[in-house]
């Protein structure tokens, strides 16, 4: 089975109707947005696009599929005998990976034959939004954590598989330093990072002997958890113990871990017995159920941790998982179209556009406008064709923390404003009022 069928049933019909209608070959333009952020992120940042692009390039029904399709007797079979032939033929302009963006910009902008650019809805909207929503989840715990390190640590409680890779991938974008999931450090090339459990300390007759025992197999980079039984009473005497042991064969402790518990007062407590016992360049970790709230609280109250791991509120964006992406017809055949709603934030622009940011202002304008400032979506799909190779993970990564970096201070000085060119403004007010007069020609 292709990723063909990854896709709602309403595309497939929809297609099938515009292939009956003569209509499945007429260009369209569709914009791929999102309406509002989600709650608690002031900035967005874009992810998912190469994954995206892979899926357009890779695009293609096998025989399987087509059998399954026939089996389940919806589709004409008129339909189902030109799907094989398809391809994805179109152009793609977006805005690069770890770019912060606003409500109602052009995240993608696709290009193609309508039965295309209808199709790949679906597959569009899964890869962007989630990747953004995780991105942008991590962008706002880094900016918490004040530049201390934060380690992806949500493979267990992702949503699935596939949840976990897509997460991970989106929370190195978003300024993660390294992720747990090794698949994942695998395919996209980044750092893992991972210790031991609480089950490895339960596995010894005692605390000390496991510590012992993890130390003999990793002494150049030994971190010990501390908090299975007592944090204070036995697993920081012990963690010392063994540090004195390690340096005496010449290895230094590489820190500890606290997983639960006042995790601000244990921080305390711990730099201090580190510090006393000569081990001050011991690093502190913490982990346990956290995210960009209580590591902003710790940070506040001037905890000496050094580095965070965070799962499950990073990689389900637990305290918002919804992110308002749409994908919506923006011009077909030539003509641009919009939809109107009652609600002023659902209706449309439409057109063929881009996004010109400036110093303290977005402008949404017509593709064909040239307006001040830098445009933000780059062509990168040309005939169903890459024009690019993927970059880098590291590389997107620092273009994110550079990028947020620089529009945090001025969103949260002043509020960065997005606002429409005067031409797509004049085009959106003249198709209301046709559409209202019951005429949508230009």
């Amino acid at each position: 089975m292709s990723d063909a069928l990854f896709t709602d049933l309403y595309e497939l019909t929809m297609m099938a109707g515009y292939l009956d209608a003569g209509r499945a070959e007429v260009e369209a333009t569709f914009d791929l947005f999102f309406r509002e952020p989600p709650a608690g992120i002031d900035v967005v940042v874009a992810a998912g696009l190469d994954p995206a692009l892979d899926y357009l390039e890779q695009l293609a029904f096998d025989g399987g599929d087509i059998d399954y399709l026939r089996a389940q007797a919806t589709l004409p079979d008129r339909f189902l005998e030109w799907l094989p032939q398809l391809r994805f033929t179109g152009e793609v302009w977006a805005v690069p990976e770890g770019t912060p963006v606003f409500g109602h910009e052009p995240l993608l902008r696709v290009t193609a034959p309508l039965g295309q650019a209808q199709l790949v809805e679906t597959a569009l909207l899964n890869r962007i939004c989630y990747s953004s929503l995780v991105a942008s989840n991590a962008s706002q715990i880094v900016a918490a954590a004040g530049g201390k390190p934060i380690l992806e640590f949500g493979a267990r409680r992702a949503h699935g598989p596939n949840g976990a890779l897509t997460a991970a991938r989106a929370a190195i974008i978003g300024g993660c330093a390294a992720t747990s999931n090794v698949q994942a450090g695998h395919l996209f090339d980044v750092p893992t990072s991972g210790t031991q459990a609480h089950s490895w300390i339960m596995a010894f007759e005692s605390e000390l002997e496991a510590f012992r025992a993890y130390a003999r197999t990793f002494p150049g980079r030994c971190i010990l958890l501390v908090d299975t039984y007592d944090t204070l009473g036995s697993g920081l005497p012990n963690a010392i113990i063994v540090a004195r042991e390690l340096a005496r064969q010449g290895h230094r402790l590489a820190g500890i871990r606290l997983d639960s518990g006042d995790i601000g007062r244990l921080a305390c407590h711990a730099r201090r017995m580190l510090d006393d016992a000569g081990f001050a360049d011991a690093k502190i970790l913490a982990s346990g159920d956290l995210d960009a709230r209580s590591i902003a609280r710790l940070e506040a109250r001037g905890a000496p941790i050094d580095g965070y791991g965070v799962g499950t509120a990073l990689v389900t964006a637990r305290h918002d998982p919804t992110f308002s992406g749409v994908y919506k017809l923006a011009e077909i055949g030539g003509r641009p179209v919009l939809k109107i709603s009652g609600s002023a934030e659902k209706t449309t622009s439409p057109g063929c556009k881009q996004v010109w940011r400036r110093d303290s202002v977005d402008v949404i304008g017509l593709a064909d406008e040239a307006l001040e400032g830098q445009p933000l979506l780059g062509h990168v799909m040309a005939g169903g064709r890459r024009l690019t190779g993927p970059v880098p993970l590291a590389e997107l990564r620092e273009r994110c923390l550079a990028a947020v970096a620089e529009m945090r201070p001025k969103i949260l000085a002043t509020g960065f404003q997005v606002r429409r060119s005067e031409r797509l403004e004049a085009l959106t007010t003249r198709l209301i009022r046709q559409l209202r007069n019951g005429s949508a020609k230009t």
